[in-house]
């Protein structure tokens, strides 16, 4: 019976992309002939499981019982896994980079890592790269267009789209690994984390903001100046208005992508008091009390 990969990487069935990959990295350099003697076999075994969990498609088609741990079909219409796999074992006679792993190598042992003797005629596309990339809270609202660095040297110029949520990932395609035989390259995978705004916040496409009034702009209303993600705009206030309560600013939120209309924005008021309380406040407010008490509704 083959082994079965998950075990062989020490990973378990819901390991992420990357939990897979530090795990391979970490046995490949306990366990690569060149470091350690008599681990040839399993060696071979961590690389044979890597070349079908390293691989999405692959590793889909292993969860689903349509190829065993060998990468062999269970049943006609998988036979496109079988010899990628079986060619994995092979790896660890040599020709890491046919299969992906000249990278992973390279990071590891250093350009020595990876070994002569690759197949001209075996044709394997390149694999997904992921990097995390933080943006300011009105850059994911508007846009941007920001510079990453990449971990390999380089910068890559990355189009930050408007309406782009915190955890998004973005697919830039063929901007990964390089492929083997001439095969497309894989993508770069980019996850985006939006930093908080001191004042903003999100709700999908709706930005919530509370501002401060005074208690004569709630009591005999006005027009003030609230901020919003595109600029300043006026609010009016009407009289009496009460702590907590929420003007919808149509349109001011947030357009993401696909959508035709923008958010809105949710101001909620808060009433503040001056820092001190002057006896003619005091003495106003006394009397009105006499006069106009009311009950708020307190329970």
């Amino acid at each position: 019976m083959a082994d079965d990969p998950y075990a062989t990487l020490g990973v378990g069935k819901n390991a992420s992309e990357d939990d897979i990959r530090r795990a391979f990295r970490k046995l490949a350099k306990e366990l690569h002939p060149d470091i350690a003697k008599g681990t040839e076999e399993r060696f071979k075994k961590v690389s044979s499981a890597y070349e079908i969990l390293g691989d999405p498609d692959k590793r889909r088609a292993y969860d689903r019982g349509e190829i065993d741990g060998r990468g062999d079909p269970r049943h006609p219409g998988s036979r496109q896994y079988a010899r990628g796999a079986r060619a994995g074992a092979a790896a660890g006679a040599g020709g890491f980079d046919e299969f992906g792993f000249g990278d992973i190598f390279s990071d590891i042992f250093g350009a020595a890592g990876q070994r002569a003797g690759a197949r001209p005629n075996f044709v394997s596309k390149g694999h997904d790269v992921r990097y995390t990339l933080e943006v300011d809270f009105l850059e994911a609202v508007s846009g941007a267009t920001k510079r990453v660095t990449l971990p390999a040297g380089g910068t890559l110029d990355l189009n930050v789209p408007a309406g782009v949520a915190d955890a998004q990932v973005l697919r830039l395609k063929g901007r990964g690994q390089r492929g083997a035989g001439g095969a497309e390259a894989g993508d770069a995978l980019v996850e985006i984390r939006v930093r908080p705004h001191p004042q903003f916040k999100r709700d999908d496409d709706d930005i919530l903001l509370e501002i401060p009034i005074t208690i004569d702009e709630a009591v005999l209303g006005g027009k003030i100046e609230v901020p919003t993600v595109s600029g300043r705009v006026t609010l009016t206030l009407p009289k009496g208005t009460s702590s907590g309560r929420v003007f919808r600013l149509k349109g001011k939120g947030v357009k993401s992508a696909g959508r035709s209309e923008a958010g809105d924005q949710l101001v909620a008021v808060r009433i503040v008091l001056p820092e001190s309380i002057d006896d003619n406040l005091a003495y106003f407010f006394s009397e009105w009390k006499q006069k106009h008490g009311y009950d708020p509704g307190r329970k």
